[in-house]
């Protein structure tokens, strides 16, 4: 038999991960251009679940329900999207974003959707000896 372990509650197909071992992605972050310039008070002002404190942070904070995510929207019609726990969802979500954006009224179009970074977790099994682990590449990490 080829699925053996179990990682969480799904099997894991041991030809393609012999060790049984397979990531669980946590968060996606994406960027997108919206390719317009945008007015962040009058975002904030007419959308839902958006906070805006240009005192605190030079864009708009906006989350949406499903998928949950968070946006940060700059004035330069820079957007992004964290929290997403696949790429498609985080696709999604920035797409929902951009069309948030554009019922406001802004010609808001969806350009270079890119993955910028992914966070994953596994239970490797064993206890990792962070210091041991340091001292041994010191050159790649610090104490």
């Amino acid at each position: 038999m080829a699925e053996q372990a179990l990682e969480g509650s799904q099997p894991v197909d041991l030809t393609k991960h012999p060790s049984g071992i397979v990531p669980t992605l946590q968060n996606i972050v994406s960027t997108v251009n919206l390719d317009c310039k945008l007015e962040l008070k009058s975002i904030a002002l007419q959308a839902r679940n958006a906070e805006y404190n240009p005192k605190r942070f030079a864009a708009v904070i906006m989350r949406i329900r499903e998928p949950k995510t968070t946006a940060l929207i700059f004035a330069s019609g820079k957007m992004v999207c964290t929290g997403a726990k696949s790429e498609q969802q985080s696709k999604l979500a920035a797409r929902k974003y951009a069309r948030i954006i554009q019922k406001l009224g802004f010609p808001a179009k969806f350009k270079d959707f890119k993955i910028q970074n992914i966070v994953g977790s596994c239970d490797v099994k064993f206890p990792i000896r962070l210091e041991g682990l340091a001292y041994s590449h010191s050159a790649f990490s610090s104490v």
